[in-house]
């Protein structure tokens, strides 16, 4: 699954009601960011990942699982004062 609209279309799907912008870089890896589509706030922003890490449905949804993550614990959208 090295195709990128798919591969957006997946991230969309489960990250909504974020969008998603998915970039194939000149080095072969990936950056992928996840923004709010309205303001164009992003969220999250992954860059030099390897494109191994889409290939298969397992490590799709491992990088789906860290995504969550990674979003989850980004202290700029955190509703309590650090």
């Amino acid at each position: 699954m090295t195709q990128l609209a798919p591969l957006r279309a997946r991230l969309e799907n489960s990250f909504a009601p974020l969008s998603c912008d998915c970039s194939l870089n000149g080095d072969g890896t990936l950056t992928i960011r996840l923004y709010h589509q309205e303001s164009g706030e992003v969220d999250l922003v992954v860059s030099g990942m390897s494109v191994d890490s889409v290939r298969s449905e397992e490590s799709l949804e491992k990088l789906i699982d860290e995504l969550r993550y990674e979003l989850h614990n980004t202290p700029l959208h955190r509703s309590d004062p650090a």
